[in-house]
């Protein structure tokens, strides 16, 4: 789950970089507060997860279905706390930073989400 990180770190750094070029500065640097805006959370999600498997790892064989279920239910959380920063840190960027270049933003955070099917799938072949 970290590589997929690494690779939206990677995605959003291309966007940004193309973007500053393409159009200046204040489009280059929306581009990468849109993608850390979606990595972040992700990069916090997937620690969270690594965190708890290697917790799960010494506990899985003692509890059996109840850690499952606390798994389960640890993975929804975080994907609701991971979806709620995304929205804020996205409403932070707007109302913080005055000069956003708005199609950049969307095309950022775009190519950071949609980098991570990409990603699941490149690891899988």
């Amino acid at each position: 789950m970290l590589r997929i990180v690494v690779v939206q770190v990677m995605a959003l750094l291309a966007v940004a970089a193309v973007s500053g070029a393409i159009a200046g500065s204040h489009a280059g640097f929306t581009a990468l507060l849109g993608g850390l805006a979606v990595a972040l959370p992700n990069g916090l999600l997937a620690l969270n997860l690594a965190l708890l498997a290697g917790r799960g790892a010494h506990t899985a064989g003692t509890q059996g279905a109840a850690a499952a279920s606390a798994n389960v239910l640890a993975l929804l959380v975080g994907e609701f706390f991971k979806v709620a920063l995304t929205v804020g840190l996205l409403v932070l960027v707007v109302w913080a930073y005055r000069d956003v270049v708005w199609p950049v933003l969307i095309i950022s955070v775009g190519a950071v989400l949609l980098i991570q099917p990409v990603a699941l799938a490149w690891r899988q072949s």
